[in-house]
């Protein structure tokens, strides 16, 4: 019935994307992700995740990840998430996973299945009227202008884009909607509209992002582009920890 299921999207141009973030793969390789991305592989075409791919940033998690995904007979997309940056060690992390076949976007686009990926991590800032603004000490001018950079590298990857169909891969949350459901307080960590005033520029079929455990699992940008929040503990329609997307 799968094989049915795609041959009929390809026919139609559609393709389905399996999206899930926080995987939070430890060193004590307790939990086993190998049967979840063959369950994704029979169920979609392609799948992306947004990022916190490990729990502590150390390369051991990496490789265990790495060695999960062979179970994964699909296209990976991805991007990678402050947990990933925790231990220093990114730039191994990230070449351990592109060694593994992943498109790992950190400020790029890739085309698979005539489908415009774009990708970046995002940073916090802060939401509409209440964004951290540059003003006071060098700390927070700081923070606001990796917030800033964020937002400009998802822009000039949106430039690069050819195909029709874009779906926008971030691992920070582009508006409250989808953070909903956090404490208020930690909204400002979640994620920064400065992303989504970037994502409106342009047409997107999609955004995915991650990080907010215990947000909410849709809404739109200001301009009406649909966001989902694919964290592996929100609840989604599938009822599975990944959401699917016809693009």
């Amino acid at each position: 019935m799968a094989e049915r299921s795609k041959a009929d999207r390809k026919a139609s141009g559609k393709v389905k994307v399996a999206a899930v973030g926080d995987l939070h793969v430890q060193e004590d390789a307790q939990t086993s992700y190998r049967d979840l991305f063959g369950e994704v592989s029979r169920e979609a075409d392609i799948l992306v995740l947004t990022g916190d791919l490990t729990n502590l940033g150390k390369p051991k998690e990496a490789e265990l990840l790495a060695e999960d995904l062979r179970a994964c007979s699909i296209p990976v997309v991805a991007v990678l998430g402050n947990h990933d940056y925790e231990s220093g060690c990114v730039d191994q992390i990230a070449a351990t996973l592109r060694q593994a076949g992943i498109y790992l976007l950190d400020g790029q686009a890739t085309e698979l299945m005539d489908v415009g990926f774009v990708g970046v991590k995002g940073f916090v800032g802060g939401f509409g009227s209440r964004m951290l603004g540059s003003f006071g000490e060098p700390a927070i001018k700081a923070m606001v202008a990796e917030s800033v950079n964020e937002a400009m590298r998802l822009e000039n990857a949106m430039r690069q884009v050819r195909a029709k169909r874009t779906l926008v891969v971030l691992h920070y949350a582009p508006i409250p909607e989808t953070v909903a459901g956090e404490p208020p307080e930690i909204f400002p960590f979640l994620g920064s509209s400065r992303l989504a005033e970037t994502i409106d520029r342009f047409k997107v079929s999609a955004v995915v992002h991650g990080h907010a455990h215990r947000g909410s699992y849709e809404g739109q940008t200001p301009g009406g582009a649909k966001v989902y929040n694919v964290a592996m503990h929100i609840t989604k329609p599938t009822g599975r920890p990944y959401a699917l997307l016809e693009i």
